[in-house]
């Protein structure tokens, strides 16, 4: 089986309803999903904009279910009821957060054990929650979907470590192609003979026959799961990265080999203290980089891009409609948070579009992140004026946002700190100005003046604000404003478009 059908079915699958009433979906009305891994039992619910769920609630605890299985054949009692306990906390929260019935998967440890099915039936019986027992290759296919809910139209390789396994996942143009599982996981590699050797020689011979199946795998290797978050804390701490979220942090086979040798020559307690990373989890890094240095030796990627999306946001992709798939998850999340969150929804496409002519240089996605900072640029109106500034660039660069690399991220943030202050010297942006450029910087710092100019500018969302035209070899910026907006061009108005035109070096006209 190679896991190539789509797990989901069309009356809702494991939801037992439909999640999205329609392809037109603009919001997720609040659904839970449980996680019962090999190492770790977690409780997500997703709430926000449909196309790019938030996170409402987050909790994990560490059961440890798969440990000592390869020596049992059973889960670990300690874990069953830690697990069970676990179980029975979520089931109560997600009644008092409404989420209607939890989805409740199990992977490698349960569907291996053979106590899985009693456990299953436990589980019922003290929560009445049923477990959905997935094999290998759903697995592998639900992480790919996490990855594509986060990046659409993807191309590369998603691997997928839990405690008991190792999942890969090709997908390519936005659509999963091959799905492969594997016994690589810390809690069964633990257990092979001949110490590091053995290990060693069994990893390579599993790889080499799952690359015979998937073939050249060259593009992106997508990161999913805990362990490999770890291993990428560990070199955000080794390279001193100064942005500490982990979806879409980058490193490349060197970044990766200089970590798994830091890992192979440090003691675990110190590389916890550095990287922040839990004991339970550290535990298993060691085992997991054996895997990932193989890995990286069997497929040589072209970079590795970390996913904190995996089988919990799967299930959410695989009920979604293809015209809702197709749309730009940052966008929606943006334009959910504008409707939520502003004073007057609607008036960031007003501004987008009146400040138009000064990017039309730009390319593509450097418009769209412009697009997103425009529909974000009052959202944060309820903070002191004093930490406004700080508030944008910290929601910026710290929220949960999919299609957004950290260069982007920070320059988001930027844009959105100089919507409400002219300087950035001595602000949260210092500590990350080695993500930009200098013309980034530049870029940033005229978009956030625009929106500083066109926010005086406030009719309503449908207003006609006039023309802004920019002559960039003249070096003139030309203000035309429309008659029922001309009364909004006070002192202040005045002094803000004079800063944008010096921000471009230019003269500011008023027409």
């Amino acid at each position: 089986m190679d896991g190539t059908h789509d797990p989901a079915e069309p009356d809702g699958g494991p939801f037992g309803r439909p999640l999205f009433d329609s392809p037109t979906a603009r919001a997720l009305s609040r659904v839970g999903v449980v996680d019962v891994g090999s190492n770790s039992v977690r409780l997500v619910v997703f709430d926000g904009a449909a196309r790019s769920p938030a996170y409402f609630y987050n909790e994990k605890i560490m059961c440890a279910l798969g440990a000592g299985m390869s020596e049992t054949g059973r889960l670990n009692p300690r874990g069953r009821e830690r697990a069970l306990a676990a179980l029975e906390r979520f089931e109560m929260l997600s009644r008092g957060m409404d989420t209607g019935p939890l989805v409740t998967v199990a992977t490698a440890a349960v569907r291996d054990a053979e106590d899985g099915p009693d456990f299953c039936d436990e589980v019922e019986r003290r929560t009445g929650l049923r477990l959905w027992v997935i094999d290998g290759p759903q697995e592998a296919r639900l992480s790919a979907q996490g990855v594509l809910l986060g990046w659409p139209g993807s191309y590369g390789l998603v691997c997928d470590i839990g405690g008991s396994s190792m999942e890969l996942a090709a997908v390519e143009g936005g659509k999963v192609g091959t799905c492969l599982s594997s016994s690589l996981g810390p809690f069964k590699l633990a257990d092979i003979k001949g110490g590091k050797k053995g290990r060693k020689a069994h990893i390579r011979r599993t790889l080499d026959a799952m690359r015979a199946e998937l073939g050249e795998q060259k593009n992106r290797l997508f990161l999913v799961g805990g362990s490999w978050r770890a291993i990428a804390r560990i070199d955000m701490a080794r390279r001193k990265y100064p942005l500490s979220v982990l979806h879409e942090y980058r490193m490349t086979q060197a970044d990766l080999r200089a970590t798994i040798k830091l890992i192979e020559t440090t003691d675990p307690d110190t590389l916890r203290s550095r990287s922040g990373v839990s004991s339970s989890r550290i535990a298993l890094v060691p085992l997991a980089a054996e895997v990932l240095r193989e890995v990286l030796k069997t497929f040589h990627p072209r970079d590795i891009a970390v996913s904190s999306y995996g089988i919990r946001e799967g299930l959410l992709y695989g009920q979604m409609p293809q015209l809702l798939r197709d749309r730009d998850p940052l966008i929606e999340a943006c334009r959910f948070a504008e409707y939520k969150d502003a004073r007057l929804p609607g008036f960031g496409k007003v501004i987008y579009h009146f400040l138009q002519p000064i990017f039309k240089s730009f390319g593509p996605e450097r418009r769209r992140i412009i697009r997103a900072a425009c529909l974000l640029h009052d959202v944060s109106w309820r903070a002191h004026p004093d930490y406004r500034a700080e508030v944008c660039f910290d929601n910026a660069t710290r929220a949960n946002l999919g299609g957004l690399k950290h260069s982007e991220r920070v320059f988001l943030g930027l844009c959105l700190l100089h919507r409400y202050a002219n300087k950035r010297d001595n602000s949260r942006f210092s500590d990350m100005s080695s993500l930009l450029t200098e013309r980034d910087c530049h870029d940033a710092e005229v978009v956030g003046k625009a929106m500083r100019f066109a926010a005086m500018l406030w009719l309503k969302k449908d207003a006609q604000l006039g023309e802004l035209r920019w002559f960039p070899k003249k070096k003139v910026l030309e203000l035309r404003l429309s008659k029922e907006a001309a009364p909004l061009f006070g002192e202040v108005a005045e002094a803000r478009f004079r800063a944008l035109a010096s921000a471009l070096g230019a003269e500011a006209t008023v027409r």
